[in-house]
């Protein structure tokens, strides 16, 4: 990897912590269908895939008697209703990361499966978007993570060789979307048992700071 020019980030799980809220919106679905999945089920089965995707298995896998476009339409309005009054914490280091890479004069992306009218509705809450050159949302592209169409649109909005962009992603899905793009991807996951999920990563990480430690030994920043 070259000295980096650029650095792009997912959201959920990686910049604010909310798979618990994500899990806590299908649970108030799935509970008027008579259906309960524990946390550490959802979060291995569902936690890191598009709203999409997740509806067509979930609506599959439970047998939901409901159009697969009002479930969605349905998830999506929680998660609006959600997002807008209540505040969701930031991962360990985030905004310190993000700090960090600004001052540095690097690029930064936000790369996300979320639709965009919600990052903006988060970012509105906790002023994160001040940091972002650029962003791409599910809303942006025709497929999202794990296709690799999300980083790709970013690295070329960005007008940075992929060779100098590093990508920070939590879930399977985020990885393969992002080294897919040729983009090198440092996991940060705090979840020592998913580290086997994600071995195809470059690295791996706890936290946000210690991936800033490791490049800084590196001398790539």
């Amino acid at each position: 990897m070259q000295k980096l020019k650029a650095v792009l980030f997912d959201l959920d799980g990686t910049l604010i912590d909310s798979e618990y809220f994500h899990y806590t919106c299908w649970m108030d679905i799935l509970g008027t269908f008579d259906v309960s999945v524990p946390y550490d089920e959802w979060a291995k089965t569902y936690a890191g895939h598009p709203l999409p995707d997740n509806c067509r298995v979930i609506k599959e896998t439970f047998k939901l008697d409901i159009d697969l476009q009002e479930l969605m339409d349905w998830r999506e309005r929680l998660s609006r209703e959600g997002f807008a009054t209540k505040d969701i914490r930031l991962m360990p280091y985030a905004e310190e990361a993000l700090t960090y890479f600004k001052q540095k004069g690097l690029k930064i992306a936000l790369v996300t499966a979320s639709p965009r009218d919600n990052v903006k509705i988060i970012f509105g809450r906790n002023g994160l978007g001040r940091y972002f050159d650029a962003m791409v949302t599910r809303t942006d592209v025709e497929l999202s993570k794990p296709d690799p169409e999300s980083y790709l649109q970013a690295v070329e909005v960005l007008g940075v060789e992929k060779e100098a962009c590093l990508a920070f992603e939590d879930t399977l899905n985020g990885m393969r979307s992002a080294k897919g793009a040729g983009v090198t991807c440092y996991a940060i996951q705090h979840d020592e048992t998913q580290h086997s999920l994600l071995s195809n990563a470059d690295k791996i990480f706890l936290t946000l700071d210690q991936a800033i430690e490791s490049l800084e030994v590196q001398e790539l920043v």
